[in-house]
């Protein structure tokens, strides 16, 4: 269906005004959502938009299409490119730049009375999908276009826009005989509500069924003092002043497992963390994963396909379930292999200090950090102080300017959503504009888990005039604790520069149409994001950017050659928690038996089937693996971030096979692909860059695989 249409989708065209004339109240005149955006750069005024704004402009902007869809029916004219592809793709600009503002707000600074609104308008906005995709009166007359399209001397773009809108129709029910589309309908509308109630749960889940409170100042030994003084700060939010509080936000519970010399309570906090939804109270995802994976199936089924795997996938670079499962496969053995290896290490190490305990999962970031320092000599928190959040940042305008010669402008005067959030204005190497970048670094209350970018308003054209991008990346980071800044891990510094890599290819992203502008298959798009990683890892980089945070050195070559030979450490359990949780992920979409009886059960078979060893868990477990069950993006798609990990590597080794990480040529053309991928194959277009296929060797190589 058309892109970012759904009322969590990350759109909005903010300067466009509403096309459709109607009789304004005061009411109306009083929602900005209803004026031109008269901010710098077409920003959405944040200060000005209330929660009581969202559900009337929603509901006009749906009007609004409506009349415009209804319009294009009505047309007696036959069907051109200009009067039903093009009129359509432009259409919905109010539903667009509502949902550009309320979508983005609802994963990082959501309250009570947002989800309440969530929840009003998840079925107005699932209901207002399905009447598009399957409007037989539009679909006739764009597949009467699809039909034509080769006679009618379409340039690639204008080919690639039909053909998207097409596949998205049939995709979305269009051929379906009246009675199928009802069905197709009631499943979409259940779904929509059961993503809602999954987030919702595993919200309060995470920022407020749990908290390790700890009153003993013995039971923070082994801890740093920095992970100790931002322990001490929750405690004086939580209302436990002179206590130390953890939580189940990693940059809390990570550093707490990686260094707390105390098991039991290791033991406590990392149960409270793999047990979030699964504790038979009111947040629990069991019975929703349970409605939500006979949905999907019926959908596949209703569609043509054998499983909602394979709906998927028919997309996706990877085509079909059974190449995404050999893929995987291929990964996980060797990476199964050397966490074998790592546990027999890791025993020693307990033996040999007297416990007298198998490794279990929450000893696993433990012992691998003394394990790292026995290979490696390499203690974590002798290099934190060199990464901090400002030197970070530093470090990804280091990249951009030296790739692309972009330069990020702090502005104060654009308004925030957020005290916390930063705004950039993004220049090019001439001073001229390319768009706005926020920024949004900590966990708080309200603030879903991970890290994330997305987009206030996507780049796009009206008029023949660009309008460009207003993103966000959006993280939970370790917050600054007593004097010292935020230090961040080099994990953290990592997804800084992921997340980055995404908002890069939002700001490029440059076609005609809204539909294809941008659009890459979901296997091809962790590729913009994963790349950069490998700057964030390059010595010619990290002294660029890695500057104690009180004396301003550079990180010593000594301990930078430690980090670097260290990058390979762990990549048995790192490579196989991912694979195990993308391989769990296939299985509950591939399964001819959906309706599960004890999702507990199912995944512990799934795992088990696959030879998961108990001293690690997957990635995420089934009550808690919202890139599956709270919406409908990463579904049976969970292995994309490394099927995209192939093509990054690859990619990545083309620079440094020329010699020059900043090879001018080469950014130039990854460029244009980040700007023109939408334009078509996600293969073709990685192809006319790397001028071959991708290799599996690079990423392989560089995960110490092989």
């Amino acid at each position: 269906m058309k892109k970012l249409l759904l009322i969590f989708a990350w759109a909005g065209l903010g300067i466009v005004s509403c096309q459709n004339q109607k009789t304004e109240s005061k009411t109306d005149m009083e929602n900005p959502f209803f004026t031109e955006w008269k901010t710098p750069f077409g920003v959405p005024p944040f200060d000005e938009i209330k929660v009581e704004h969202y559900v009337p402009a929603v509901k006009e902007g749906i009007q609004q299409q409506e009349a415009e869809i209804e319009a294009i029916v009505a047309n007696p004219e036959e069907p051109t490119f200009e009067n039903t592809i093009l009129a359509f793709d432009k259409s919905g600009a109010l539903l667009q730049k509502v949902n550009g503002v309320f979508g983005p707000l609802s994963s990082a600074n959501t309250n009570d009375e947002m989800q309440a609104v969530a929840r009003e308008l998840s079925p107005l906005s699932t209901a207002h999908h399905n009447n598009i995709s399957m409007n037989a009166g539009l679909f006739k007359r764009i597949k009467a276009i699809y039909d034509q399209r080769n006679e009618l001397n379409f340039d690639q773009e204008q080919m690639r826009v039909v053909e998207k809108y097409y596949e998205d129709f049939v995709r979305g029910g269009a051929n379906l005989a009246e009675e199928d589309q009802a069905k197709l309908k009631e499943i979409n509308l259940q779904l929509s509500d059961l993503y809602l109630q999954f987030g919702e749960n595993l919200l309060a889940e995470t920022n407020k069924s749990f908290k390790l409170v700890i009153d003993r100042e013995e039971d923070l030994a082994g801890l740093p003092e920095d992970v100790i003084a931002g322990a001490a700060a929750a405690a004086q939010k939580t209302g436990d002043s002179g206590k130390w509080v953890f939580t189940l936000a990693k940059p809390s519970w990570i550093p707490f497992l990686t260094f707390a010399e105390n098991r039991d309570l290791r033991e406590k906090l990392y149960r409270g963390y793999f047990m979030r939804g699964d504790n038979d109270n009111e947040n629990d995802n069991k019975e929703i994963i349970k409605k939500i994976v006979p949905l999907r199936d019926q959908k596949a089924k209703l569609l043509g396909f054998e499983n909602f795997a394979a709906y998927k996938a028919d997309v996706n670079m990877a085509k079909t379930p059974e190449n995404i499962t050999s893929f995987l496969m291929e990964l996980w053995e060797p990476a199964l292999k050397m966490a074998k290896q790592d546990v027999k290490d890791m025993q020693k190490i307990i033996d040999r200090e007297g416990g007298k305990f198998n490794l279990q999962s929450w000893d696993w970031w433990y012992y691998s950090e003394k394990l790292r320092k026995e290979k490696y000599d390499l203690d974590e928190a002798e290099v934190k102080p060199y990464f901090s959040l400002e030197n970070a940042k530093n470090g990804i305008f280091y990249v951009a300017d030296q790739l692309y010669g972009l330069k990020f402008v702090k502005r104060d005067d654009l308004p925030t959503y957020n005290e916390e959030a930063e705004a950039y204005e993004v220049q090019e190497a001439d001073g001229s504009h390319l768009g706005v970048l926020y920024m949004d670094f900590h966990p708080r209350d309200g603030k879903k888990v991970g890290a994330w970018s997305t987009s206030f308003r996507p780049a796009s054209y009206v008029n023949g005039e660009r309008v460009s991008r207003i993103g966000s990346i959006v993280m939970n980071f370790t917050r600054p604790a007593g004097d010292a800044p935020a230090l961040l891990s080099f994990d953290e510094v990592s997804t800084l520069f992921h997340e980055f890599g995404h908002a890069l290819h939002g700001l490029f992203a440059d076609g005609p149409y809204d539909r294809t502008a941008g659009s890459v298959p979901r296997d091809f798009v962790e590729l913009p994001s994963q790349i950069m990683e490998n700057w964030a890892a390059e010595p010619e980089v990290i002294k660029v950017y890695a500057k104690h945070y009180q004396t301003g050195e550079t990180i010593p070559d000594a301990l930078l050659a430690k980090l670097i030979k260290a990058g390979t450490f762990n990549q048995g359990f790192i490579t196989g928690e991912y694979v195990a949780a993308s391989l769990l992920d296939m299985d509950y979409h591939t399964t001819k038996n959906p309706e599960i009886s004890d999702v507990n059960a199912f995944e512990n078979e799934a795992l088990n089937g696959i030879g998961l060893i108990p001293e690690f868990l997957p990635r995420y477990r089934s009550t808690y693996f919202s890139h599956i069950f709270s919406g409908d993006g990463y579904s049976a798609g969970y292995y994309v971030y490394i099927w995209a990990a192939v093509l990054d590597s690859d990619a990545f080794d083309a620079f440094k096979q020329s010699g020059d990480i900043f090879n001018k040529e080469y950014a130039a053309k990854f460029r244009t692909l980040l700007e023109k991928c939408g334009s078509d194959d996600g293969m073709t277009i990685y192809r006319n860059f790397r001028g071959q296929d991708p290799s599996k060797e690079p990423l392989l190589r560089k995960r110490g695989l092989i």
